[in-house]
């Protein structure tokens, strides 16, 4: 397969600079101001963080936009398949990908002004965003914060249109702490002083609590799901109310009762960012949201030939226990609806709480084939998973791929047509969507 000019050019910068995370704000500000300030001179920004629910937030306040016939730059991390997933440029019709050829300029333009300076790659692949973001026209922009918020590279943003904080949990506690205020801290740190705040559904009183506390000092008018604005299932359709009244829609394309939340939390934002959102406009864009890896219908392709005949095959790459719950719940309504035996296939990598993920599904999965991630260095022994699968609660095996994980159900499992859930990890999602020969586009 050819290699991308891109991925060289990224390939050299993890050759000289480290692939991790530095929680600081100073080596981005020094490159972006050498660059001439491109986050100074954006359209409107949407600027989203939380534990859970960045990614459908992006890509329903996409799809609002866009269905207004809006031009809009999108900016989430990580990618599945390919980094030029990480940076969709404005058009007409509809945003697309970066081509190769302008990432790759951009991406050599930013680290020569970098002069080798101490940074890491995710810093100076943020400040490529807001290159491309400045030199391309658009109507709005919608950044997703990589880590955190407060010191996360995406936070040099001044004067968000919006800031949004979407369901705060425990993830990543080494660097953000190991209890749901000190996370949902270093998430209101996106929130700037004046500038609207959407606070979409918490699970949490105490992380709601922090985030309302710091919009308040910060005199920001804030709009907290539940209370200004919410959404609700009546009849098979999506209900938004907010001060403005009532919209029925077609329910989210996205699967699962939590998608209702992150809609409305994308509706609430558009709207504070300036936007005017019709009734036809959202109930076009509910029709129409798209987000690959997360809860996605896997595609016809190589890996699907290979599960039982007629299997209901889904990816996600949710990775930490409160995604656990919420796939559960959306698996759980399919059930309801259309009953199968389920099996999950999952890999994990070892900063996430590989126990909290699998408790989910207790009573819910028929059995569980682990695999390693293959994709990370991070990766959990396919054994060790199963063993946590276990601990869980639930029947498990280890397998040596996905793959093979397919072909043993489908040679040992005689009963009905199975719904097969393959989760875990993005870089698992990644690699199945690559295997499969369907990456996002």
């Amino acid at each position: 397969m050819t290699t991308l000019a891109a991925d060289r050019e990224i390939e050299s910068l993890m050759s000289l600079h480290p692939k991790g995370f530095d929680l600081s704000l100073d080596r981005i500000s020094r490159l972006l101001e050498r660059l001439g300030n491109p986050q100074d001179h954006l359209p409107p920004v949407i600027h989203i963080a939380g534990t859970n629910g960045k990614g459908s937030c992006a890509a329903f306040s996409r799809a609002l936009l866009e269905a207004s016939g809006h031009r809009v730059h999108v900016h989430t991390s990580p990618h599945l398949v390919n980094w030029h997933e990480r940076y969709r440029l404005a058009a007409d019709g509809g945003g697309r990908l970066v081509g190769d050829k302008i990432f790759a300029d951009a991406i050599a333009r930013v680290a020569k002004a970098n002069e080798g300076q101490k940074i890491t790659v995710f810093e100076i692949l943020t400040a490529v965003t807001f290159l491309l973001f400045s030199e391309h026209p658009a109507d709005a922009v919608i950044i997703e914060v990589g880590l955190g918020g407060r010191f996360d590279a995406t936070n040099v943003i001044t004067e968000p249109a919006v800031s949004v904080i979407m369901p705060v949990s425990l993830d990543h506690e080494s660097f953000l702490g190991d209890r749901v205020e000190l996370i949902a801290a270093e998430k209101a740190g996106i929130i700037k002083r004046g500038c609207p705040v959407v606070i979409g559904a918490q699970e949490s009183e105490t992380a709601l609590q922090v985030l309302i506390e710091t919009a308040e000092r910060l005199d920001c008018p804030a709009f907290v799901y539940g209370q200004d604005f919410l959404a609700f299932e009546e009849n098979g359709r999506m209900v938004y109310q907010d001060e403005d009244g009532l919209m029925d829609l077609s329910p989210p394309r996205l699967p699962g009762r939590h998608q209702f939340a992150n809609a409305a939390a994308a509706i609430a934002a558009v709207k504070a960012a300036g936007f005017e959102i019709s009734h036809r406009v959202a109930d076009k864009a509910m029709a129409n949201v798209a987000w690959p890896g997360r809860m996605q219908k896997l595609p016809q392709g190589r890996l699907t030939e290979l599960a039982p005949k007629g299997a209901d095959i889904w990816l996600d790459g949710g990775h930490n226990p409160g995604a656990g719950v919420v796939v559960a719940e959306a698996l759980a309504e399919q059930e309801e609806k259309n009953p199968r035996p389920l099996f999950l296939i999952s890999g994990m990598i070892n900063t996430k709480d590989q126990s909290g993920y699998f408790s989910a599904f207790k009573g819910l999965v028929r059995h569980v084939y682990t695999v390693p991630v293959s994709l990370s260095e991070a990766s959990v022994p396919n054994d060790e998973l199963a063993v946590r699968a276990v601990e869980a609660g639930l029947s498990a095996e280890p397998v040596s791929s996905v793959a093979n994980a397919l072909m043993l159900l489908r040679d040992t499992w005689d009963g009905p047509p199975p719904r097969i859930l393959i989760s875990g990890s993005l870089y698992l999602a990644g690699a199945v969507l690559a295997e499969n020969g369907t990456p996002p586009v």
